[in-house]
């Protein structure tokens, strides 16, 4: 008599399968010859109206301290993290040693770099790998500048040091789950207790959250009712922060939500020149011509990319960089690029001057995101299936530049608040409907 298998179907797949299937992945190079993968970066070939003349020595010397960085140290290794959504940690150390953290910020450390040398070190970081440029815009730009800005002379001699050499991390809590745009309505609360203050809310899309030694969280104090800012210690009781998962872009950045349960934060670290939300602005205007850089710094690696992936690959017996179609866009992509540059110069010269408005900032930041986009959308054209793998740099870069078309307001609220300032007429809100006539 037969006995009946006892195994199951899944396990005799697992039996049959031979080791064919079994195999690694091919390497690319291996699997396609034809053309080189950003692990090997390309050539710097986007300045083609040698826009580089407007830098200073020292701003251009930035520019190739953190190329050469990002070149050799974060190309080799970001299409395997940016795959598995993790932090490369292991080039923390090497950020550091460019000493670009803190900026414009002058002592305590920081290097008191130019505001468009802060830009130039943020565009060259995307250029290579959008999610390192949004680690240190958020450590830097925001987390940084607001202690600096806004924190007594004991909160800068005693954080900025240390995040000056990125030997600690910080984050800015500002975004809650139910306020986006509509930031100034936060409901995240601070009450004043003997000796400090207790926290509540909840905070989302918190940026380096999940790591961070620092954390710059925004509150509404509940007496005033008026929005104040602290610092708050990674090992704070009540403090959880949880990676925000599946995510399209910027998939390096450790995104977080942000619990606070009855936080006690004391007296001292609590930043003295935050009292209303429109204190948050003259960070806001730094950080913005910051972020404006990035999509700047992201077409320009596309491009180089797309420069020489088409003068290797061929097609029909020619190189794909000998067909009109072809030239028509990358020269398209070209002049995209020599137009935003110009653009993100201007608007460091504005702020360097104190001439920079908040309407110059925001429509930097959207139009230069705009013109990213479809520079970025032609690059995704012009490689083909290669356009959709993260190993020829282009994929990658089309789902990263998503998120910072929408961070830092996104390109409408960034429309309004220009148009707010060129009309005299605000529209963030709809018109109050009037009660219809009776006649």
């Amino acid at each position: 008599m037969k006995v009946p298998s006892t195994r199951t179907q899944e396990e005799m797949y697992k039996e049959a399968k031979s080791s064919y299937f079994d195999l690694p992945a091919l390497d690319v190079s291996t699997a396609f010859p034809q053309a080189t993968p950003a692990s090997d970066f390309p050539t710097c070939a986007s300045d083609y109206y040698q826009l580089d003349d407007l830098l200073t020595p020292e701003e251009k010397a930035i520019r190739m301290k953190v190329r050469e960085c990002m070149e050799k140290e974060v190309a080799p290794i970001m299409t395997k993290y940016w795959e598995k959504a993790e932090f490369p940690f292991e080039v923390i150390p090497k950020l550091g040693a460019l000493h670009i953290s803190g900026g414009s910020i002058k002592g305590y450390g920081c290097p008191g770099l130019s505001i468009t040398g802060s830009a130039v070190a943020l565009a060259e970081l995307a250029r290579v790998d959008a999610s390192c440029s949004t680690f240190i815009l958020v450590h830097s730009s925001l987390a940084m500048l607001t202690i600096a800005l806004c924190g007594s002379e004991m909160q800068k001699q005693k954080y900025l040091p240390s995040l000056a050499e990125l030997s600690t991390v910080a984050c800015w809590g500002l975004t809650e789950p139910d306020y986006g745009s509509d930031a100034s309505a936060l409901r995240t609360t601070a009450r004043k207790v003997e000796g400090g203050w207790i926290l509540d809310g909840q905070k989302r899309w918190i940026g380096n959250s999940t790591f961070a030694d620092v954390l710059v969280i925004f509150a509404r104090n509940t007496a005033t009712n008026q929005i104040n800012g602290f610092i708050v210690k990674k090992d704070a009781p009540g403090l959880q922060a949880t990676k925000i998962e599946n995510k399209i872009g910027l998939r390096m950045v450790q995104n977080g939500d942000i619990l606070l349960k009855n936080v006690f934060v004391p007296d001292e670290d609590r930043l003295p020149g935050v009292n209303s939300f429109q204190d948050t602005s003259k960070v806001l205007a730094v950080s913005r011509v910051m972020v404006s850089w990035q999509p700047i710094g992201i077409a320009m690696g596309v491009y180089d990319m797309c420069h020489r992936y088409l003068k290797e690959r061929k097609q029909f017996g020619a190189p794909l960089a000998a067909f009109q179609i072809n030239q028509q866009k990358l020269v398209q992509m070209l002049g995209n690029i020599q137009a935003m540059l110009l653009v993100g110069w201007r608007l460091c010269k504005l702020y360097e001057s104190g001439k920079m408005t908040p309407g110059q900032a925001s429509l930097g930041k959207s139009w230069i995101s705009l013109r990213a986009r479809e520079t970025v959308s032609f690059g995704r054209e012009l490689l083909g299936g290669n356009g959709i793998l993260a190993d020829f740099l282009v994929a990658k870069a089309f789902c990263d530049l998503e998120p910072i078309y929408t961070y830092e307001g996104t390109y409408d609220i960034n429309t309004l608040v220009t148009g707010r300032e060129i009309t005299g007429l605000p529209s963030f809100k709809p018109a109050t409907l009037r009660p219809k006539s009776r006649l």
